[in-house]
């Protein structure tokens, strides 16, 4: 099947990359960026056919991503933040599928799933939900979000032992807080924050983070494909790690093209200077094993799954440890591609500084922290059981 929204994205790849800069500025997606992504299909690549979906293997998505985020970071972002919210609607209860998508499939659908509330039952059902949370990627655009969110007893207390719960919320029920991003790198993506004041929220619209986590939510569901039987540690990274090597990879584009003519401070042009070329060469090659490791592992668990077998606990730690190292490596090259263009590459009419700094703030998202993913997956590896705290994320 080809990748039709790849396709559409490099037949607008001029259009992308012009509106990147006007994103930064106002700190958000342009209206003609959200128009072009609405156009392309993007948002459905993990949506289900039945609700106007296109199933993409998450390889394909994972490829349209970084092309995307090659040539606008924040566009590309926004594609692999909220671009995977489809994926994990698909497996929930039929009555919010139908409730998004059943006057417009290509609504978006935004985020934070750090708990930032908590439920409180109601008596005959449902709860109440109040609370605030930071980092809504693309929310300006967003219809609906999944928000993270602590059970709570009927009095407002968080119950004991802990349970993190994912919940589906419609826009008329939160506030975007409009001044809440103002950041050094992404400003383009309007991550800003959302308040919730004492809604409602039915009983289906809630789904455990323990059952997302495990994979249960998505076997007790009435979808077979593979796709949405994927691990969610897998696939809602893929998206985040993706844009980052996307990031940095159109960074390199931009350093080869300023590289090609350019005469640095001794006079000698960069072409003919061999350890400029002998790093530059290191940097670029790591940059394509970022992106081949990170395609490979989503291969690798897309396998996994369509053996019909359940990916272990050992086996979703490697995962995330390939993942978090592929972004680190790729920001890492970055880091040197970019310190080998000169002086006059930090200037503010060059678009590099704004793909240096974009960058550099995609390695601050918790999915990508190493030190516990790593831990985690050393432990596995030995056979040792990884202690409740290693297995966030995970």
């Amino acid at each position: 099947m080809p990748n039709t929204v790849l396709d559409y994205i490099n037949e607008h790849a001029d259009e992308f990359f012009a509106q990147g800069a006007e994103a930064e500025r106002i700190g958000r997606l342009t209206d003609k960026t959200v128009r072009l992504l609405k156009e392309s299909g993007a948002m459905r690549m993990l949506q289900p056919a039945d609700y106007g979906g296109y199933e993409y293997h998450p390889r394909e998505f994972a490829e349209a991503v970084m092309r995307l985020a090659s040539l606008d970071p924040a566009a590309g972002w926004v594609l692999g933040v909220c671009g995977v919210h489809p994926w994990q609607l698909a497996y929930n209860d039929r009555r919010v599928q139908d409730e998004v998508w059943g006057d417009d499939s290509s609504i978006w659908m935004a985020s934070p799933y750090m708990p930032g509330g908590i439920l409180v039952p109601q008596d005959g059902g449902g709860y109440r939900f109040s609370g605030s949370w930071q980092f809504s990627s693309g929310t300006d655009h967003c219809g609906w979000a999944f928000l993270g969110a602590m059970m709570g007893d009927p009095d407002g207390n968080m119950v004991h032992p802990p349970q993190m719960v994912h919940v589906i919320i419609p826009r008329a029920d939160y506030t975007i807080v409009d001044d809440s991003w103002n950041v050094v790198g992404l400003r383009g993506t309007g991550s800003k924050d959302l308040i919730i004041e004492d809604c409602y929220v039915p009983e289906y619209r809630a789904m455990t983070w323990e059952d997302v986590s495990s994979g249960d939510g998505q076997r007790q569901s009435d979808r077979t494909q593979t796709l949405y039987q994927m691990p969610w540690s897998n696939m809602f990274p893929l998206g985040i790690t993706s844009a980052t090597v996307g990031i940095c990879e159109g960074l390199l584009r931009l350093a080869s093209d300023y590289q090609a003519n350019r005469i640095d401070a001794n006079g000698v042009n960069v072409k003919d200077d061999p350890y400029t070329m002998f790093e530059l060469g290191e940097y670029m090659a790591d940059l394509r094993a970022a992106r081949g490791e990170l395609i490979d592992n989503a291969q690798y668990f897309w396998d996994i799954t369509e053996r019909g077998e359940v990916a272990s606990f050992a086996d979703r730690a490697a995962g995330r440890a390939t993942q978090v190292r592929a972004a680190w490596r790729a920001t890492r090259a970055a880091n040197e591609i970019y310190a080998r263009c000169g002086g006059n590459a930090l200037r503010m009419d060059q678009p590099m500084q704004r793909f240096w700094r974009d960058s550099q703030a995609c390695i601050h998202h918790a999915i990508h922290t190493p030190n516990t993913v790593y831990h985690a997956a050393t432990l596995s590896s030995l056979g040792a059981e990884a202690p409740g705290p290693l297995r966030k994320m995970i």
